[in-house]
């Protein structure tokens, strides 16, 4: 019987085994990667597609969210509700996502459904009749959303962040205008939509219980019977400005926070010293933990939260500070988050701040494992990246190898608060005492 009087043993994590799928690759191309895990009742399938932008515009992200929101509101045989009900009466979930980089379609179901859903998901990819009635219904749900959260301190701070950290006009940084939702046309999507859903610009990842028979009936539809034209999946990567490093201030007369947004472009998950770089920014505000939280909200009580993350996209990568402050310390915000900069990279942090760093980051890592769905997430990050999953050890051992003088060493060589690019939505009590640039 467990002694629940003891404490549980510790151990060290040890090298952690990454499930390497099986790789196809079906009759018109398409690749297919396979995680089988035959405890698994479910499977899922993801039909990832990298986004493109229509010839002689500028990068426009939102023609991307609206396609995959769009996707499976209709084809030239079913309607948006005959889809839902079908996809519902057989217990399946039909996910589709949009990021930065890449746009997809996520089918969660039983084996013994696929033979109803996978035909139902061909007629999405082959044949979507993206209806104005539901275009309109969609421009119209996200005018509303736009006029709610514009009135957002911290959304206004994540817009001005995001057009300053890579510039206005291109797929990181172009954030929405009211009038952007109106520009967008049923002819423009169904052009993005007939060049960007192919066979040749999609990645096939199935994981979970994937049965021979599933695997032939995938092969069939999405392999044989699905045909596209080729198009260049070469697409350049966009030409990204740099940010001003001066406070950049909007001024809101009767805010009661401020919205704080700090950060700067930074190296990838292809570069090196990445996983270093995520260990120091993990000790500086990655975790509950972390010294701006210690500092920022338990001792001073400026803010409930505050948090820092890097972040990786598929040409470059960032980090950012975030948090929301009172008024009346918003200044004093700054100041601390400077001093905590500036203090990793002059005085050497202890061994026992970086040790619990170190187990945080190998426990979370052990514990964003849980399921062959995980493993299937966790190569898609790395695929993405055009890496494979020998980076996960090399990241392990980047952690492991992390000291005093290392994280020291990393602060000084990517972290400058002065180069930040610095934004304030709120109020600032103390606005004399800092340069600003007023935002138009």
């Amino acid at each position: 019987m467990l002694d629940r009087t003891k404490a549980p043993e510790f151990r060290e994590i040890g090298n952690i085994s990454l499930k390497e799928p099986i790789k196809k690759q079906f009759a018109n191309g398409l690749p297919v990667y396979v995680f089988h895990s035959p405890e698994q009742e479910l499977v899922r399938i993801e039909w990832i597609f990298e986004n493109t932008y229509l010839d002689g515009q500028i990068e426009n992200p939102l023609l991307n969210s609206a396609l995959s929101a769009l996707l499976k509101e209709g084809t030239h045989t079913m309607s948006s509700a005959e889809i839902a009900d079908k996809v519902d009466f057989y217990g399946a979930f039909l996910v589709p996502e949009y990021s930065f980089d890449v746009t997809s379609l996520s089918l969660y179901t039983l084996n013994r459904h696929s033979q109803v859903l996978l035909p139902l998901v061909k007629d999405i990819l082959t044949a979507a009749s993206i209806p104005q009635q539901e275009l309109d219904t969609y421009l119209r749900n996200n005018k509303q959303k736009f006029q709610v959260s514009i009135q957002k301190n911290d959304y206004l701070a994540r817009r001005k962040f995001y057009n300053l950290i890579f510039g206005k006009n291109n797929r990181y940084g172009r954030t929405p205008k009211l009038e952007d939702y109106d520009a967008i046309t049923r002819a423009q999507l169904i052009e993005l939509y007939q060049q960007e859903i192919v066979p040749s610009n999609c990645t096939l990842i199935v994981s979970g219980n994937v049965s021979d028979e599933l695997l032939q009936e995938l092969e069939q539809i999405f392999g044989v019977d699905w045909k596209g034209a080729a198009i260049d999946s070469s697409l350049n990567g966009p030409v990204l400005a740099q940010g001003s490093n001066d406070l950049v201030y909007e001024e809101k007369e009767n805010a009661l926070q401020s919205a704080i947004r700090l950060g700067c472009q930074t190296i990838g998950r292809t570069h090196p010293d990445y996983p270093a770089l995520q260990f120091v920014n993990t000790l500086l505000g990655g975790f509950f933990g972390s010294r701006l939280m210690r500092n920022i909200r338990e001792e001073k009580g400026y803010t409930y939260s505050i948090g820092s993350a890097v972040a990786t996209l598929k040409h470059t990568g960032f980090m950012t500070i975030v948090t929301e402050v009172g008024v009346d310390v918003t200044h004093a915000t700054l100041t601390e988050i400077e001093k905590e900069i500036n203090l990793l990279k002059t005085t050497l942090a202890s061994d026992e701040e970086v040790n619990l760093v170190k187990t945080y980051m190998e426990g979370s890592m052990l514990g964003s494992l849980e399921s062959i769905f995980s493993h299937a997430d966790k190569f898609k990050s790395v695929l993405l990246n055009g890496m494979t999953l020998s980076y996960y050890s090399y990241y392990m051992e980047q952690i492991r190898n992390m000291s005093p003088e290392k994280v020291r060493d990393l602060a000084n060589k990517y972290l400058d608060f002065d180069a930040m690019v610095k934004v304030v939505v709120g109020k600032i009590s103390q606005a004399e005492s800092v340069h600003q640039a007023v935002v138009n």
